[in-house]
């Protein structure tokens, strides 16, 4: 009863402390227990993958999918390490005796170990005074193993191999520690993952924290060998990765690297993979930094033991990109192909795993070689038509790669000659990478043809194509994945509204108002232009009225135009995007399901690219709601053309009288009721791009001023009235 008493109390204190500093490990063994708690106290859930008898603690992600390595899991209910049944209760709530390090071993089941103790007389030390650490094999470990030597020294010294002398539990265990063991110092190389996986040698920790009165007993799935050899060690006398010796001597510092101490996981190929990929490699073996590239890439910074992957996951090369390491039952692989023929090579520097593939990052690929299956048919185009044989050796490119789907019936039924034109155009005569794209970049085509850049909020366009992610940097070029087919515009906006033919109303307001001149110069544009539909119903009075005030309409017109191109592609999807006009007032701009809307106005053909702009087509009129309309007559005729919002009147006030007023042009006319004899000028400037100020001066007193900020181009105006009785 008193050691059952001792036992409890210092299972608490442990407990105690793990909670203050408790380990990956620790934590999934209390998750575990709260998956368990219905069974009982201090039960704890296991998995248990079918048709093996590997046991993991439950992680969240594994019990919710019911699959370890893609192989479904059975749930267990076992004892919490340290716990132990009674009969006739529920759970288990008593403590286990607490004994040496060699009584301990039995009560964990290491039957087989606590036998070798026998044979190999470490049963007076594992039972005396001391502080060891001991990680035992289980049984079943014991029987995948070849049966050593029955001489009491090799049993003694493999023994030693899986002991220190301190205890360390496993909160104590970091991940890269080196703990020293009692045969001849040897390393023991724990990895402790953020998955609760502990390793020592690459052997998983099945069952952790048993403690003794002389130290602590973890169970580990497998025999501990000593390790002696660095990874540029077993490089260089494993006879099956002989060629991969030969390549990593040409990049001397690679092989230092591997010599030195350190944490890394190389993924080796054999000498049959470089044989399947022989042609390939020529070209990379004779280019030191394609071999850098290409080594590094099967170099990890970071020991990662078979027995911690338990779902794929992306790790960072030292060469830069990154690759996905996965399971598939026993299997490792590697982004996504099963290739692993030799798992845990444990080394002083890392581990090895044996590989039947040559890894290729992009880095050392040529530009054509980058080409994926999704551009599979963009790929086939470019061979098929020539384009692969025209970019010549020593030159660097870059693919605009359409997706499959862009090569539609009608666009692989077109001319060929006329495709080919096409794709040059998908082709620059230079390396561009994501990271060196920048708004307004122009770009030469193989074609001939310079292409603009637009860099939007979420995404990058190049004319009217954006791209999708996948973008990619070879050797010798980069490849971009575009949504469509690149479009390279020659006309003008204004040669595109007057070849199209229904925009004759729009075109004759813009030259009313002296605005037609935008249309045509050189620039960056985006403009909504009103189809003659949006006109319906307009008489020739209408017409009259709605320019009879020229600052008036240029006014309504501007609200049709932005500075820069905003195509379709690139507005952020389902938020409104704001858009300032040339007036001033703010264009609301909606993409949803691949249509967009403008001040909630359906907008039926988007994207006509033009040499200075893009032209978005409408069939209604624009106007900002936050600008009320002074004029009635102006106002009955913009009710009658837009009818998406309520125009607002505005109503000012001098001296307490009200009367209408335009609030941002000039009135000819003003109905007060002033002081008669009074004499006010009205002083009206129109700023052209998004400036009008308004003053109402009375006996050199202004009574209203209104100011939109912009930039000045016509002169302002003076005109003084007398109010009569």
């Amino acid at each position: 009863m008193k050691i059952l008493f001792a036992a409890s109390l210092l299972l608490l204190a442990l407990s105690h402390l793990s909670q203050v500093d408790a380990s990956a490990y620790d934590k999934i063994v209390s998750h575990s227990r709260i998956r368990a708690k219905k069974q009982g106290i201090n039960m704890c859930a296991i998995q248990e993958i079918i048709g093996t008898k590997k046991k993991y603690f439950s992680t969240c992600r594994n019990w919710y999918m019911g699959s370890i390595c893609g192989k479904k899991a059975l749930v267990l209910y076992e004892c919490c390490p340290g716990y132990m049944q009674l009969e006739g209760m529920r759970g288990c709530p008593a403590a286990v005796p607490i004994d040496t390090i060699y009584g301990t071993l039995g009560v964990v089941k290491a039957d087989i170990t606590k036998q070798y103790v026998d044979m190999s007389k470490l049963t007076e030390q594992t039972q005396g005074a001391g502080s060891y650490t001991m990680f035992a094999p289980s049984d079943e470990a014991w029987e995948q193993t070849e049966l050593l030597n029955n001489e009491n020294t090799l049993l003694y010294d493999a023994l030693h191999c899986h002991m220190v002398s301190k205890r360390f539990l496993t909160k104590d265990l970091k991940n890269d520690m080196t703990l020293e063991s009692m045969h001849s110092k040897l390393g023991l190389y724990i990895n402790h993952y953020s998955n609760g996986i502990i390793t020592v040698n690459c052997a998983r920790i099945i069952h952790g924290n048993q403690v003794a009165t002389n130290g602590v007993v973890h169970v580990i799935d497998r025999v501990i060998a000593p390790v002696k050899n660095t990874i540029r060690d077993v490089i260089g006398t494993n006879e099956e990765l002989s060629s991969l010796n030969r390549a990593v001597k040409k990049e001397s510092s690679l092989l230092g690297k591997l010599g030195q101490p350190g944490q890394y996981t190389l993924f080796a190929p054999t000498n049959k993979a470089f044989e399947k990929h022989k042609e390939g490699l020529k070209r990379i073996l004779q280019d030191k930094t394609l071999v850098q590239g290409k080594s590094l890439y099967h170099l990890l910074s970071s020991v990662q033991c078979s027995e911690a992957i338990l779902a794929g996951s992306r790790y960072e090369t030292l060469e830069g990109s990154s690759i996905e390491i996965g399971c598939d039952g026993d299997s490792l692989t590697v982004n996504g192909i099963k290739m692993v023929l030799k798992k845990d090579i444990v080394t002083s520097n890392g581990v090895i795993h044996l590989i039947d593939q040559v890894l290729m990052p992009d880095s050392v690929k040529q530009v054509t070689e980058l080409v994926g299956e999704s551009q599979s048919t963009f790929g086939h185009q470019v061979t098929k038509l020539g384009l692969a044989a025209a970019m010549g050796p020593g030159a660097q490119y870059t693919l605009l790669a359409p997706l499959n789907t862009v090569f539609t019936d009608k666009v692989m039924s077109m001319d060929q000659h006329l495709l080919k034109i096409i794709l040059k155009n998908h082709i620059l005569k230079l390396k561009v990478t994501l990271s060196d794209l920048y708004n307004g970049q122009l770009l030469e085509t193989l074609g001939g043809k310079f292409l603009r850049v637009f860099v939007y909020r979420t995404t990058v366009c190049i004319e009217n194509a954006c791209m999708v992610r996948g973008s990619k940097e070879g050797s010798n070029g980069a490849l971009h994945l575009m949504k469509s087919l690149i479009s390279t515009p020659s006309n003008s906006m204004y040669e595109l509204l007057q070849k199209n033919g229904s925009f004759t109303v729009f075109l004759s307001l813009m030259e009313i108002a002296g605005l037609t001149e935008l249309l045509k110069q050189e620039g960056a544009y985006t403009i909504f232009a009103p189809m003659d539909d949006a006109f319906d119903g307009v008489t020739e009075q209408d017409m009259k009225t709605l320019t009879s005030d020229i600052n008036a309409l240029r006014i309504i017109l501007l609200y049709h135009f932005s500075n820069g191109i905003f195509i379709s592609g690139g507005l952020e999807g389902s938020v409104t995007n704001l858009l300032e006009t040339m007036q001033g007032s703010n264009l609301q701009m909606l993409s949803v399901n691949n249509s967009i809307l403008v001040n909630s106005v359906n907008v039926p053909n988007k994207d006509l690219m033009a040499s200075n702009g893009v032209i978005h087509v409408i069939k209604t009129l624009l106007y900002p709601g936050d600008l009320p309309v002074g004029r009635e007559d102006l106002l009955y005729l913009l009710q009658k053309f837009i009818k998406y919002m309520q125009i607002k009147v505005r109503s000012t006030s001098v001296h307490g009288t009200h009367y209408s007023t335009p609030r941002n042009y000039r009135s000819r006319e003003v109905n007060a009721a002033l002081q008669p004899s009074t004499r006010f000028i009205f002083r009206s400037c129109f700023l052209f791009n998004k400036i009008i100020t308004t003053h109402v001066v009375e006996s050199g007193k202004t009574l209203h001023f209104i100011l939109v900020s912009g930039e000045h181009i016509f002169p302002c105006t003076e005109q003084s009235y007398t109010v009569v009785k």
